[in-house]
């Protein structure tokens, strides 16, 4: 399995989402990550599942994903696939 990032250490201060993001600590304002994350109890917000791959970040309890890769700003384009004549 590919491992796309390596995600530790989730937590929330002072209405930002706080993620150590292969090795380092990334800072992100709940308030233009995600309005589901940033009305949400505690509970609610520390009940989430980290995908195998570090892909991203999921909120059973709330419905909601994050794409680690969106929070950092990758965009991927897409691959064509072409036939050789």
């Amino acid at each position: 399995m590919k491992m796309y990032h390596k995600i530790e250490n989730i937590r929330f201060e002072d209405g930002n989402l706080l993620i150590i993001i292969d090795g380092q600590e990334k800072s992100f304002p709940l308030n233009e990550v995600s309005s589901i994350l940033e009305s949400a109890s505690d509970e609610d917000r520390y009940s989430f599942e980290i995908s195998p791959a570090g892909y991203g970040i999921h909120w059973p309890l709330l419905d909601e994903d994050i794409s680690i890769d969106g929070l950092l700003g990758i965009i991927h384009s897409p691959q064509h696939n072409r036939e050789i004549a």
